[in-house]
């Protein structure tokens, strides 16, 4: 309870309305009720993301691994408009539809990955924002300084 309280001051003390960046990159959906990354100091806070394409259009329906590798296809554009990688990335969670089927298409996050693992929660749910998305990802990941 402690540790939680410390970040929470440390993120209050630091963070003011100037220092937040909220981003939606070019080549991704451009939602408007959340932002794709937002990042304060040097900490990225990537949104779940899920197998669209930057027009909107659903990727590997009915195909896990498909989903996951455009999944973090978009992870990668978002970490790239500022200059990072997965070597960047601290933590993901992610959400399944099916824990089996995620298990199968691990071999898709270990390309993107690599050596550089990330701290990782997998949980599987009932359903994601649409019927069709089987898996969404999101991140914590630190800027290079």
């Amino acid at each position: 309870m402690r540790i939680v309280w410390l970040v929470s001051l440390l993120i209050t003390s630091t963070a003011t309305a100037q220092e937040i960046e909220r981003k939606n990159p070019e080549g991704m959906t451009q939602p408007t009720a959340y932002s794709h990354l937002v990042k304060v100091g040097n900490l990225m806070f990537l949104a779940g993301q899920v197998a669209l394409d930057g027009e909107g259009n659903v990727i590997g329906e009915g195909d896990m691994t498909a989903q996951v590798r455009q999944v973090l296809e978009n992870m990668k554009s978002v970490l790239a408009s500022e200059g990072a990688d997965f070597s960047n990335v601290v933590k993901i969670n992610i959400f399944t539809t099916d824990i089996e089927a995620f298990r199968d298409a691990a071999s898709v996050r270990r390309e993107y990955f690599g050596d550089h693992p990330p701290a990782s929660t997998l949980v599987q749910i009932e359903r994601l924002a649409r019927p069709v998305f089987l898996v969404e990802i999101e991140a914590i990941a630190v800027a290079k300084e």
